[in-house]
């Protein structure tokens, strides 16, 4: 049994005393323990290495308490495992040397062993899973499957994906076998996890917002919906999509346990689209963790008020940054904290 189950309370809508809190990208780049890690191995050892990946993943629990960890590791990940290279260069990102383009680099893209590929993310779940020792859940996460193909084949991160957007609409059969392709081994890779103790799983749809709602029915939603359907049972699965607020109607009708929301989505507009009645998980800006301290927990405090302590988990709007002073970070775990309904 796991000692702080207030995460996975709030997932299944009961009553709690606060809601819980945790981080996107609250194991990383900001802490200095992680840079010292940083500074010996690279980024892909360091997702691959069971040792690593779970001492990465507890650093913020052990520094703040946080109520559920989160495995560190990569959406891209994936795509290396369907035998797409993918490469991390220093202050540039994610580059993949060989985008896909063609029917043809669609047809090489393979749905792998996921067992024998990603075994290494497995095994780190089980390291993290004995340091932890039961005090709180972890959380394992996946790309959706439009996020993924826009790294695929855009070859890098951009502004607006064009891209990718163009082989969906000049070639939407290859796109739609892509997705296909990629939506069978996020499942695969999921189930996995599960199997392995992670507690919940989310699903990171980082580039939803840059379809329209149309598109986004249709490059994106109905893949994250197939995962959805084929985790819903095993274990509760977050749905993120930045940028995305036209589809949470959508999205509080599919099965998903809770639905992230980012910081341009007002709670009220939140609740309000949703239908009240899901699990919602956000919205603090980010660079709002710029903000002093004392301005952080009256933010985090109103925020609360504003989505109501039931049936909501405090976290960002999107991945804390690198440049978040650590007593930014801990004002916001520590509001969340000390919150007294009034």
């Amino acid at each position: 049994m796991i000692k702080n189950d207030l995460f996975l309370r709030a997932l299944k809508g009961e009553t709690v005393d606060r809601p819980p809190v945790w981080m996107m990208r609250q194991a990383g780049r900001y802490l200095p323990e992680f840079q010292e890690i940083k500074k010996k191995y690279d980024f892909f050892t360091r997702c691959r290495t069971p040792e690593l990946a779970s001492e990465i993943t507890v650093q913020p629990i052990r520094r703040y308490g946080m109520d559920a960890a989160i495995l560190f590791s990569d959406i891209l990940v994936v795509p290396q495992a369907m035998n797409v290279e993918v490469q991390m260069k220093p202050d540039f990102g994610p580059y993949l040397p060989n985008p896909i383009r063609t029917q043809n680099d669609v047809d090489r893209v393979v749905v792998p062993d996921v067992k024998v590929e990603l075994d290494y993310v497995y095994q780190a779940i089980k390291a993290t899973k004995e340091k932890l020792n039961d005090e709180i859940p972890l959380i394992g996460f996946a790309g959706s499957p439009w996020t993924i193909l826009c790294y695929m084949v855009q070859g890098q991160g951009s502004k607006n994906f064009d891209k990718a957007k163009e082989l969906c609409f000049t070639k939407p059969v290859a796109a739609h076998q892509l997705l296909q392709k990629i939506t069978d081994t996020t499942i695969a890779y999921l189930k996995a996890k599960v199997a392995a103790g992670v507690n919940a799983v989310q699903v990171f749809d980082s580039w939803g917002g840059m379809l329209s709602p149309v598109d986004y029915q249709e490059f994106s939603w109905q893949y994250i919906q197939q995962i959805i359907n084929a985790l819903k049972e095993e274990a509760p699965v977050i749905a993120f999509g930045k940028g995305c607020w036209f589809a949470l109607n959508e999205m509080s009708k599919s099965g998903a346990a809770a639905l992230g929301v980012d910081w341009t989505c007002s709670a009220r507009n939140a609740r309000y689209l949703s239908g009240g009645n899901i699990t919602l998980q956000g919205n603090f800006d980010p660079s709002r963790l710029l903000s002093p301290p004392a301005e952080i927990k009256k933010m985090v405090h109103q925020m609360i008020n504003d989505f109501g302590k039931d049936k909501y988990i405090v976290n960002l709007g999107h991945g804390i940054l690198p440049n978040i002073p650590l007593e930014n970070a801990k004002a916001f775990v520590d509001a969340v904290k000390e919150y007294k309904v009034n």
